[in-house]
């Protein structure tokens, strides 16, 4: 995970649930393209977010023992565009956790307002698989995030 599409968690329920928020802001570069004159934020970083809140989730109920990869969205439907100003609240629930993966079913809302909806499958994947190079440790990445994430949520590890 190189950029981060939730700017931190709001609850934390290891195993079960996590709920993490993303500011959308006009000072963000994509919204600049996406589009002129209007902009909204793309879908697929709306996608992304959701992403990182469950994938972090399933993560964490692993103690980080596995590299968590999105495998598939079998299931995503956008209700509205989503604007600069707005504050998007992901709501994450683990509906399975196994050692080759696990889903979650994850909804965005942007106050009462349902904006979008998705079921998410990961993967766990070995470095090797992943085709990451000896010597470089990626789980540093997510580790190192969230524990920077969690800890301006005020949330302990």
């Amino acid at each position: 995970m190189r950029w981060f599409w939730i700017d931190k968690f709001i609850e934390f329920e290891s195993g079960k649930q996590a709920r993490s928020i993303k500011n959308v802001s006009l000072s963000e570069e994509h919204l600049h393209d996406h589009f002129p004159g209007f902009p909204v934020m793309p879908c697929s970083l709306i996608m992304e977010g959701m992403a990182q809140t469950g994938g972090i989730l399933l993560g964490e109920s692993h103690k980080f023992k596995y590299l968590v990869f999105l495998a598939k969205v079998p299931k995503f439907k956008s209700h509205r565009p989503v604007r600069p100003g707005d504050q998007l609240i992901y709501t994450a629930t683990l509906t399975d956790a196994r050692e080759e993966g696990g889903m979650t079913s994850v909804v965005a809302h942007c106050g009462d307002e349902l904006v979008a909806e998705a079921e998410i499958v990961f993967a766990h994947v070995t470095e090797e698989d992943a085709g990451i190079p000896k010597g470089v440790n990626q789980k540093n990445v997510v580790e190192v995030g969230l524990a920077g994430v969690l800890a301006e949520s005020g949330i302990n590890e």
